[in-house]
């Protein structure tokens, strides 16, 4: 293993994400407090409580997991999409730095970003509302492999797409609504039964799901089965970066 490759593109992606703290962290936190004054104080007066919970306190792993998802994919697209517009990326696929290496760069920066925003939406969130985390290990596993695993989706994301249009058109088309209908901010268990049973198919469920069960032991669905979910998704992507670089797709073209 080259660890001074893989350090080099880490660090690289790791110092571009510095020069934009503004847009990196500063637009999500401000993001994430407008959610709370508008469903903590807003919506949540009139929602006295959910399982036991404050409706504060239960939109929190909600909100993480959105800022998970879509800035685990925002920055692993751009990550690798930069060198393939900019045709730098021939230099790094003709450098003795082995596939692997490579997604272990690009994929680990963009990782690393995302948690640490994540937790930092996580301490924004304490200050407006009381949290508790019964399962600390269970949510810092959740959380890296969110991470990894968005990140890895993000980056086929940033191969498949051949315009700058294209880097936002699944995760604002697709992650932002499923995340939104994924029990971000209820539980899928105060829908009716039919919608209920609609909503297992949203795989974002299980991610929040079992999130919120690190939080406060409740879940919608089984713990064990939100991490299987989680494992199955990113055993896939792994699956498919290995098929692009084995055949080349959008790398060589």
């Amino acid at each position: 293993m080259n660890w001074r490759a893989v350090g080099a593109i880490y660090g690289f992606e790791m110092a571009r994400w510095r020069r934009t703290l503004l847009q990196s962290v500063v637009s999500p936190v401000i993001s994430t407090s407008l959610y709370f004054v508008v469903f903590g104080a807003a919506i949540g007066s009139a929602i006295t409580a959910i399982d036991g919970v404050s409706y504060g306190a239960y939109i929190v792993p909600g909100l993480v997991m959105l800022t998970l998802l879509t800035q685990s994919i925002s920055n692993a697209s751009f990550g690798i999409y930069f060198p393939r517009f900019s045709g730098t990326i021939y230099e790094i696929l003709s450098a003795p730095v082995s596939p692997v290496e490579i997604v272990l760069g690009y994929v680990g920066a963009a990782a690393t970003k995302s948690v640490i925003l994540g937790l930092i939406i996580l301490a924004t969130a304490s200050l407006f509302v009381p949290l508790r985390i019964d399962h600390p290990f269970v949510m810092i596993l959740f959380l890296l492999l969110t991470a990894a695993t968005f990140s890895l989706f993000g980056f086929l994301i940033g191969i498949w797409a051949d315009g700058f249009e294209k880097l936002q058109l699944v995760p604002l088309l697709i992650v932002t609504p499923l995340t939104f209908l994924g029990g971000s901010f209820y539980s899928i268990k105060m829908l009716p039964p039919f919608w209920e049973t609609v909503s297992l198919f949203n795989p974002v469920v299980y991610l929040v799901s079992g999130f919120r069960w690190s939080f406060f032991g409740q879940s919608d669905v089984g713990v064990a089965i939100s991490l299987a979910m989680t494992g199955l998704f990113l055993v896939l992507c792994l699956a498919t970066v290995a098929w692009i670089f084995r055949t080349g797709y959008r790398l060589k073209a």
